[in-house]
């Protein structure tokens, strides 16, 4: 398995994983992510099997401390200097699931935002992914109103450094 960040040649592949992991409403489009990459690539932890994107992580950086719906659809919010790690998607193809491969982007990701210099890292997950994420250090701060991103309802996680 190879990790590494992103460029935007990869941008069909990314897309590809997204849709193959998330219900139309909230898969990001193609136009989104390359709006992404053009603009935060070194953002993104892919992970590769041979030349097949299997699984990534991505999210920008800002000073704002907590994740809104905005977040997701302006790419030019992102702040290279800013404080906190946002963490927007974790992915893997489903027949790559159970294999620890998102917990180790995950991983390297907060690694990543800590030797940065970052607070921390934020996310936002449903309920059922609540006890997964704590398991990486992260800190449940209940359901967010700052998001409802897909029609979902969203509980908001940090870690903080």
């Amino acid at each position: 398995m190879e990790i590494r960040t992103a460029t935007l040649a990869d941008l069909d592949q990314i897309a590809a994983v997204e849709k193959a992991c998330f219900p139309p409403a909230e898969a990001a489009s193609v136009d989104s992510f390359r709006e992404r990459l053009m603009v935060y690539p070194n953002h993104f932890h892919l992970m590769f099997c041979g030349p097949k994107l299997i699984s990534f992580v991505d999210g920008f950086v800002t000073d704002e401390a907590d994740l809104t719906d905005e977040m997701f659809a302006d790419a030019s919010l992102h702040n290279e200097s800013g404080r906190w790690q946002m963490l927007f998607g974790v992915n893997t193809l489903p027949e790559y699931r159970r294999n620890g491969y998102a917990g180790q982007l995950i991983r390297e990701m907060i690694r990543t935002a800590r030797e940065e210099g970052r607070a921390g890292v934020v996310l936002t997950c449903k309920d059922r992914l609540l006890h997964y994420y704590a398991t990486f250090g992260f800190i449940g701060e209940g359901p967010t109103d700052k998001s409802s991103h897909g029609g979902a309802k969203w509980n908001q996680m940090r870690i903080t450094f």
